[in-house]
Order: structure tokens, then sequence, then C-alpha cells
């Protein structure tokens, strides 16, 4: 038991999760545009701009954010889940695996 424990702690403490600064960076980018677009959507309905006009920014900010969802899902299969299937981390593919039926 105690021995399970231990090989249970080092396959965590054996994976880091760490993402390139490149990659954070292109993402914090593109989730500030996609705020930047739902402040407008914001700002069209104070100003009772027609529907069909907000509906296609909603649809703009919603495209968005699923590339971006879309993109975080890559970067962690290539590098976190990776790391973690080297290091036997079952725990992590599992929770990665829910991660991407709630996205879907």
């Amino acid at each position: 038991m105690a021995e399970e424990q231990i090989k249970e702690n080092t396959v965590e403490e054996a994976h880091a999760h760490f993402h390139s600064p490149e990659a954070k960076k292109k993402q914090l980018n593109r989730i500030s545009k996609a705020i930047g677009h739902l402040k407008h959507v914001k700002t069209m309905i104070e100003n009772d701009e027609d529907c069909a006009d907000v509906l296609m920014q909603i649809s703009a900010v919603d495209a968005a954010l699923r590339s971006l969802g879309k993109e975080i899902i890559s970067e962690h299969m290539t590098h976190c889940i990776v790391h973690a299937i080297e290091n036997g981390d079952t725990k992590e593919v599992e929770e990665f695996k829910k991660a991407i039926d709630r996205f879907l």
C-alpha cells in the first residue's frame, strides 16, 4: 500500500503542468480579441442595434472561443498528455477525456 502511494506521488510530481511562453501569449491574445468582440456585442445590445447583426457578432465570438478551445486541446495533447503517458499518469489522461467531453 505504501509503495503504491509513493508511486502515485512520484507520478504526480513528475508531471509538471507547463506551457511554452509563445503558446500562452498566442492564447491570451486570442482570448483578448474574443473579449473585445464580446464587449462590442454588449454595446450593440445597449444601443438597440439590429438583432441579426448582434447574432452575427455572437456567432463570431462563439467561433473564436471554439477555435481557442481546439488550440488548447492540441497544445495539451502534444505536451501535457504526452508527458503524462510517458510517466504513467492515467489520472491526467482520464481528466483530459472528461474535459473534452464537456467542451464538445
